[in-house]
């Protein structure tokens, strides 16, 4: 069995990651979104993101296994040393230590890049996802009841934060 690569995200994953996340967006409240991404979308997101923060995928054999990045918290300015950060593995690999690796990688990539804060979005209950931030260190800061609607159903958000020293 060859061991899974991370490696920094290019252009040519957008197929492989829609299709991951499309999942998500059809089957799951994990994303707010509510239309499959086209490839095109994907790879328009790849090259705006990956252009300022970290975006990894894992990689085994040739298969794209799951990927994770930092982005914009939010647009204003004084924002500008916070990111939100976002991991999704394909649909079945939950539970397999994935993601610890994946977040591991990422951590690594965003430490010394001037990020002071990093925020972790949540829908609640979700908690494989929390267990994971907290792992690392990040501690609950919010939470917001019934703030998304989807799949015909009220949804809560919890915020995980990480100061980065």
């Amino acid at each position: 069995m060859v061991s899974p690569l991370t490696r920094q995200v290019t252009p040519n994953d957008a197929g492989p990651l829609a299709g991951i996340y499309n999942y998500y967006v059809q089957n799951t409240v994990v994303t707010f979104e509510e239309e499959p991404l086209e490839t095109a979308e994907m790879e328009n997101r790849i090259r705006t993101v990956s252009a300022v923060y970290p975006w990894l995928v894992l990689e085994e054999a040739g298969e794209l296994l799951g990927y994770a990045y930092a982005n914009k918290f939010k647009d204003r300015v004084s924002y500008r040393y916070s990111a939100e950060i976002s991991i999704y593995l394909k649909n079945g690999m939950e539970g397999s230590g994935l993601g610890t690796g994946l977040m591991r990688r990422l951590l690594d990539e965003i430490k010394g890049s001037g990020v002071h804060a990093l925020i972790g979005g949540i829908t609640l209950p979700n908690e494989r996802s929390v267990a994971l931030h907290e792992k690392f260190g990040f501690e609950k800061t919010a939470h917001f009841r019934e703030v998304g609607f989807k799949m015909n159903r009220w949804l809560d958000v919890g915020y995980w934060e990480l100061i980065l020293q």
